[in-house]
């Protein structure tokens, strides 16, 4: 292939990307910033646990939801308050996998539903390792839907009270999405 051969591949794949954008921005919007803060409120025991172990390994009967291979299902609260009787503004609906065998790791896949709000309807999912004995950690916003369609981002994770019957994290996540 020749010089002029070159310079007009070029030139073709040159206005392609510059069509492609154009039409990406136009399609989508303008790519805006949300952050958002809520508390997750998890209740590990009880008639009205928000998270119950599915699956286990098939060697460990007394697994619970901390031991390597255990699966757990989630329908937890996002509260706008520390308090558990705050304002409910939704749920955290997914799954949990016991992943680390050397830390007490988990893989975290969550759609963190809007129900009340200005994102009333909205979602953003979750899924990332999520380093269970580090009080303030950081998670991967992968998507979403709604006024969170084509998110990407961050949640900051700050562990206000764990014990053996309540998991309370509080979440600051930062959110990029188009208008």
């Amino acid at each position: 292939m020749n010089n002029a051969n070159h310079l007009l591949l070029l030139l073709i794949l040159f206005v392609l990307t510059l069509i492609s954008q154009g039409h990406a921005q136009h399609h989508w919007g303008k790519e805006k910033v949300t952050n958002l803060h809520f508390y997750y409120q998890e209740k590990l025991t009880g008639d009205n646990a928000t998270i119950v172990l599915s699956g286990r390994p098939n060697d460990n009967a007394s697994a619970n939801f901390l031991t390597f291979g255990a699966v757990s299902v989630i329908d937890a609260h996002l509260t706008e308050g520390e308090d558990p009787n705050s304002p409910l503004i939704g749920h955290a609906q997914g799954l949990s996998v016991s992943a680390g065998q050397e830390q007490l790791m988990l893989v975290f896949v969550a759609d963190f539903g809007f129900t009340a709000g200005e994102f009333n309807g909205s979602s953003i999912s979750i899924l990332s390792r999520n380093p269970l004995l580090e009080t303030d950690r950081e998670l991967a916003v992968v998507g979403g839907r709604g006024m969170f369609r084509m998110a990407r981002g961050f949640a900051f994770l700050h562990a206000v009270n764990v014990t053996a019957d309540i998991t309370k994290i509080e979440y600051n996540v930062t959110v990029f999405h188009y208008e």
